[in-house]
């Protein structure tokens, strides 16, 4: 039997009027905080839709100063891959964790000695195998050439290199919707000699010592799951948009390239390096870039450099680096709450390892002891819903065939300076169907493995990178 409230006999008829209402509006705060602290996501929005549909943000986004972000497997990226063709969303975990992997041993080895190429560079891969993986989940589409040449590439704020296949293909190239690039059909295509300083940067952008083949420069990167790129180190016309133009830009042009690269032309490197995109355009933007990744495939978001036009509603927060990867991001992440509680976990526990944001990496890879402690949360708030059998390296996972919406807990990051950024709803998930939807994010193999920031957790968020003053900002609803 339930407790009995027993009211005191002094009470009048008025008064005890103003105490039953106290009681309801106690009530009702109550399911108001609940219901603040969660996301009603409608079922069928999860669905994969076959429609490139835009946000409403879009419309007013300025293509002079833009480029438009697209998902590569998406409706939108118009790269139509054979469907055998398209990974399954466990083959895309499953080649995370190896981006992951490799993250992880680049940082571990710090990149002390690299391997001399052999001199027949442009048919031979670099024996190091230390390079993050190469296949990131958004393209933009860029101009290289006189004439332009309209190339869609990944870009990837892990990787510091950017390149494109180039005709002729000396051993083999993949599969790409554009016509592959051909030098000798523009007119401001020049090569770099192995005797220039940007030769020898190479080394550290690549983790490569660069090669050599009648006197032209020789790049060669391979990533952490076997795709690589091997050509001449060249400059060249870089188009960004219709009025933001770089002469002698550098950049790989592969003659032997293979790789799990869905149909896109090459790579976009805006890491921090000083052959990055952010670094060789510096004295005109700065190294101030930002983006905005699309709520789902079927949608668009955008990259754009300077500060023109930024937000005043950008919270900003401090730009670290990472011992054995400064062309990382680095982040310092000093708390995460679920359904508005903070998680009971020391910030040592979350600084142990380091951490970095990554545009390349699909999903938020967490101290082992942080993510027990975010799953924990997580589950016994979503207890009343039937759990579903995991999803490769995702171990939290719902049924949600039976409800025409459900509700899960709001999930923040809070960093210095006390910036807490929200992860939009769709960010909180990963989507395999609607019979397994699962938390979407995973633990590293130990504490102190770096906390890799991925790109699932930044949807409809506008990242912005500060390079020279060290910053990184966030702003939320920037493609929603």
């Amino acid at each position: 039997m339930g407790a009995v409230t027993v009211l005191p006999t002094f009470l009048s008829a008025n008064k005890l009027l103003v105490f039953v209402c106290l009681i309801v509006l106690s009530l009702k705060e109550g399911y108001a905080t609940a219901e603040a602290e969660t996301h009603t996501i409608h079922v069928a929005s999860l669905s994969p839709s076959s429609v490139c549909t835009p946000p409403a943000t879009a419309k007013g986004l300025d293509k002079k100063s833009s480029l438009q972000v697209i998902h590569k497997h998406g409706p939108c990226s118009q790269l139509h891959e054979e469907k055998a063709n398209i990974p399954t969303h466990a083959q895309i975990l499953l080649l995370d964790e190896v981006r992951v992997k490799s993250i992880h041993s680049k940082l571990a080895k710090n990149l002390g000695s690299v391997n001399v190429m052999k001199k027949d560079a442009a048919a031979n891969l670099p024996a190091k195998d230390g390079s993050v993986v190469g296949s990131g989940n958004y393209i933009v589409t860029t101009g290289l050439g006189t004439p332009k040449n309209n190339l869609r590439l990944i870009f990837d704020t892990g990787s510091d290199i950017t390149w494109t296949q180039c005709q002729p293909c000396l051993r083999s190239c993949y599969k790409q919707q554009d016509p592959i690039f051909s030098p000798s059909s523009s007119s401001t295509y020049s090569n770099v000699s192995c005797s220039s300083a940007a030769c020898t940067s190479l080394n550290s952008a690549t983790g490569n010592s660069p090669g050599c083949s009648s006197s032209t420069c020789v790049y060669g990167i391979e990533y952490g799951d076997s795709s690589f790129s091997i050509g001449f180190f060249a400059k060249e016309k870089l188009t960004l948009t219709s009025n933001i133009v770089f002469d002698n830009f550098l950049f790989g042009c592969g003659q032997n390239n293979q790789g799990h690269f869905g149909g896109a032309a090459g790579l976009l490197g805006l890491g921090r390096n000083k052959l990055s995109l952010p670094s060789q355009t510096a004295i005109k933007f700065k190294k101030i870039f930002s983006y905005c990744l699309p709520s789902s495939p079927s949608s668009t978001g955008f990259l754009k450099f300077g500060n023109d036009g930024l937000s005043k509603s950008v919270k900003f927060t401090t730009l670290s680096t990472i011992p054995g990867g400064e062309s990382f991001y680095g982040i310092t992440i000093i708390a995460m709450s679920v359904g508005g509680k903070k998680l009971s976990i020391s910030a040592s526990v979350l600084a142990a390892g380091g951490a970095i944001i990554d545009s390349g990496t699909v999903i938020t890879w967490l101290p082992p002891t942080v993510y027990s402690a975010l799953r924990s949360a997580f589950r016994k708030q979503m207890n009343h819903y039937p759990m579903a059998k995991s999803l490769s390296i995702l171990d939290t996972c719902y049924d949600f065939s039976k409800y025409s919406t459900v509700s899960i807990p709001k999930i923040s990051l809070f960093f210095e300076k006390d910036v807490e950024v929200p992860i939009d709803a769709r960010g909180i998930l990963y989507v395999n169907s609607i019979s397994q939807v699962c938390l979407a994010f995973a633990g590293n193999s130990n504490d102190f493995d770096v906390l890799i920031y991925g790109n699932t957790q930044q949807k409809t968020l506008e990242v912005v990178y500060d390079g020279t003053r060290r910053k990184l900002g966030f702003r939320t609803g920037g493609c929603t």
